[in-house]
């Protein structure tokens, strides 16, 4: 199994004594050009992913049904019986105004089974029809050519597919599934199909000629518990403004047609039911006033008979009006006994004149003035006795005056004084009798009067307490007989409490699928993928791309950069430069000479090796075109191909590989029997030669130095193509002897990690005059392989060491090249 390339390549930094990695060799940040570079790669890859959701986009618009949606807007005015009774005082609207207020229940009543069950019995809900389409089925709502009817016994053949096919002007054939089989069979039109647990009648309608007779039908018997699930899974009841006291029903279905009759039946049916359970409501009304009026009748004609027999007891009603009657009939007493008490007084006055003899004081002074009220006795009998006695007194004095009291004059003068007088005294007293019998009555009148009015209260007491419930009885009967009347007339008349402000039409446009939106989506879906891909590969990218990540994450010299040789598929390396001394690729690599000049001006000899991580870097291509066109400048060349384990020199050339290297170190050929020349002069070049078992240690011994030494006297620059470091040692160790090492870095093929390993052997090995050269780069970064020859290394060492690639070629290989 082979081994992971930077678990190798850290024991090889181990073996040769290098450091852990710093913080320097870490790469940190943003690379916008690598990122700009995956992007550019990625390009078609996100143009595909775009088409794809586009695509994926219209594939669903086609094969998915419309959606459509038909709503319409009610207003209720929520009553109450109470509150038409006028019995909702303060208390009950604080109680149940937020309860009318609310709309919940008539949600509820709308999406109930009661209006379902009318919509069924309304609407054709209980069998749908479709017809088969190019793509989807669409469903005849009302536009059936052919009506089902149906008596279902087997529960099984609810909900199930019967697909039917007119095969003839009256003859169909049908077919379902029962039981796991299907059922096939040739029926006649209106002919009953009769089958174990169902019995159908097919026939056809108005609608019915020869295209429709071609199609595809079948239809479906829903049962009610399909038909519900239908309505609740597609109607919506909201409520729009609990202030406005506005419902909002709306109903979404595949058939626009079909969503406007249902919403609108749902309004009817919503009208009916709310008529029916006013009508209800108005009926339970009026049967409640009516029993209300019969008990508030008898406990009506109870008051009434307590009220009567109250007032046949106490002769009155009005008690209040009885005290006013008493109180005036005491004060007009009083008046008259004081007038009596008056009378008695001036009586006794009038008894003690005329007992003293002189009613008047003059002769000429009547009786009215000497004695004030004497009218008031009002009796004419005592007044003339009065007057006849004053005038008899008054005579008397003035016989007396002339006669002695012994003449008889005198004397039938004091005696018709004397009979006056006895007649006034008789007259009085029968006067002062009358008067203290009347002012005896009228004493007793009094008292009684008084004895009345203390017992007045209680009756009024008792009065207000029979008029209370009578007056209550008497003002709840007239007030239900008036609602009666009201509940009478409104029966007659009823209408609903509430009103369609906004009636269901017919549905223009889906609601689904949204045809912008759904192409938004799959845009935005193929970009997101794409700048997904995008990212991904940004972070899995872990290969050298251009020049600027070689210098940003090495710490070596970049010598030059070698361009993608196109001009022919190689399957192993070859010296090019000669036969196209203009072209890119040989002027890149005289940029690279010219830089190792610069490197190593003050020495004449110089010893150059080449590695590279891995195999298939291009380190051997590049050390014989550079070897080439350094000989080209009249320096003598001689190329050492070191890596004995897998030589590709001798490929390069053209040449065989019998003696070399191996058989120099161990003496079995000298240098110059195993020197072999190329068609530019001053090349040479020294083969591998066979494989040994310890190539390691044939580097190490003395007589590799000697061979250089003695090389040096012969030729101008050495270049070693040694093994790749990343699998070997060996490389390590050529590349200390060498004046410039240069390490090899194959554009989009080398890892990045292997930057960081070219670090860790500059610290490990201080190689200081360590050049990199970036290989197979491309002007716009984009991947190619080039030349094509083979990198059989592989990653592990024994495993694909000398395997050989076939190289690609192909117009779709090149595109998958460039964009993958």
């Amino acid at each position: 199994m082979a081994v992971n390339e930077n678990a190798e390549l850290e024991e090889l930094i181990r073996s040769a004594g290098g450091a852990e990695p710093t913080a320097e060799d870490e790469d940190g940040g943003l690379d916008i050009a690598t990122l700009l570079l995956v992007a550019r790669r990625s390009l078609l890859w996100i143009i595909l992913l775009i088409a794809l959701g586009l695509s994926a986009s219209w594939l669903m618009l086609r094969y998915t049904k419309p959606v459509f949606k038909s709503s319409s807007l009610l207003k209720i005015d929520e009553k109450t019986e109470a509150g038409a009774l006028g019995l909702d005082g303060p208390l009950a609207q604080a109680v149940g105004s937020s309860s009318l207020n609310k709309l919940s229940g008539e949600v509820e009543l709308i999406k109930s089974n009661i209006i379902y069950q009318r919509l069924k019995d309304s609407l054709e809900l209980n069998v749908n029809y479709y017809v088969e389409g190019t793509v989807l089925e669409n469903e005849l709502y009302g536009v059936s050519p052919f009506k089902v009817a149906y008596i279902i016994k087997d529960p099984n053949f609810y909900n199930s597919k019967f697909n039917l096919n007119f095969t003839g002007p009256q003859q169909f054939r049908l077919s379902y599934m029962y039981q796991g089989q299907e059922k096939t069979g040739d029926y006649t039109i209106g002919q009953p199909v009769v089958v174990p647990g169902l019995e159908l009648r097919i026939t056809t309608t108005d609608l019915m000629n020869q295209e429709a007779r071609d199609k595809n039908y079948h239809f479906v018997i829903n049962d009610d518990g399909a038909v519900n699930a239908y309505l609740n899974t597609n109607l919506s009841v909201d409520i729009v403004n609990p202030d406005a006291n506005t419902i909002q029903i709306s109903f979404t279905d595949f058939n626009p047609a079909k969503a406007r009759d249902i919403v609108n039946k749902i309004d009817t049916v919503y009208l009916q039911e709310k008529l029916a359970k006013k009508q209800e409501a108005t009926a339970q009304t009026l049967q409640f006033l009516e029993k209300t009026l019969a008990e508030n009748q008898q406990k009506l004609q109870g008051a009434e008979a307590n009220l009567q027999a109250f007032v046949q007891q106490n002769k009155t009603y009005d008690v209040k009006g009885e005290v006013s009657v008493i109180t005036d009939k005491l004060a007009k007493q009083e008046e008259e006994r004081l007038e009596l008490e008056e009378k008695a007084r001036l009586l006794g006055e009038i008894t003690n004149l005329v007992e003293q003899g002189r009613l008047t004081e003059s002769e000429d002074a009547t009786l009215e003035q000497s004695i004030p009220g004497i009218s008031a006795i009002e009796d004419n009998q005592l007044t003339s006795q009065l007057t006849e006695l004053n005038s008899l007194q008054w005579n008397l004095r003035r016989l007396l005056r002339s006669y002695n009291e012994t003449t008889e004059a005198v004397k039938q003068q004091q005696a018709a004084l004397a009979y006056v007088k006895n007649n006034i005294r008789r007259l009085l007293q029968q006067n002062r009798r009358l008067l203290q019998a009347q002012i005896r009555t009228m004493n007793q009148q009094r008292d009684q009067l008084n004895a009345e009015l203390q017992t007045l209260p209680q009756k009024e007491t008792e009065l207000a307490r029979l008029k209370r419930p009578f007056e209550l009885y008497e003002k709840s009967y007239l007030m239900l007989m008036d609602k009666k009347v009201e509940f009478s007339i409104a029966k007659a008349g009823t209408t609903p409490d509430f009103q369609i402000l906004s009636p269901a039409s017919m549905p223009g446009a889906p609601i689904s699928p949204v045809r912008m939106m759904i192409y938004a989506i799959g845009l935005a879906g193929g970009i997101a993928l794409g700048l997904a891909l995008v990212a991904v590969r940004y972070f899995m990218h872990n290969t050298v791309t251009n020049v600027r990540e070689l210098e940003r994450s090495t710490s070596a010299s970049v010598l030059g950069v070698i361009p993608t040789y196109d001009k022919e598929k190689m399957t192993v390396s070859k010296l090019v430069v000669d036969k196209n001394p203009k072209s890119a690729i040989s002027e890149s690599i005289r940029s690279i000479r010219t830089n190792l000049d610069f490197i190593s001006s003050a020495k004449k000899k110089r010893l150059i090796s080449v590695t590279s991580t891995i195999s298939g870097e291009g380190k051997t291509f590049v050390t014989v075109n550079l070897g080439g066109i350094i000989a080209l400048s009249e320096q003598r060349v001689v190329i050492l191909d070191l890596d004995m384990r897998k030589p590709k020199v001798n490929l390069a050339f053209g040449a065989e590989n019998v003696k070399g290297i191996s058989t120099i170190l161990i003496e079995k050929h000298t240098i110059l029997e195993c020197v072999q020349h190329t068609n530019i002069p001053t090349l040479d070049f020294i083969s591998a030669g066979p494989t040994p078992p310890n190539p390691s240690e044939l580097i190490l011994s003395s007589k590799f130095d000697e061979m250089l030494q003695e090389l040096y006297q012969h030729y101008d620059v050495i270049l070693i193509d040694t093994p790749p470091v990343g699998l070997v040692t060996d490389g390590i160790l050529i590349m200390r002897k060498a004046d410039i090492p240069i390490y090899i870095v194959r554009a989009n093929y080398s890892k990045k990690t292997f930057l960081k390993n070219i670090n860790k052997l500059i610290r490990a090995n201080n190689f200081t005059r360590l050049c990199a050269i970036l290989n197979d780069s491309t002007a716009s970064g984009l991947y190619g392989y080039g030349y094509g020859y083979g990198y059989g290394y592989g990653y592990g060492y024994g495993q694909g060491y000398y395997e050989e690639t076939r190289p690609v070629t192909g117009v779709l290989t090149r595109l998958r090249k460039r964009f993958l």
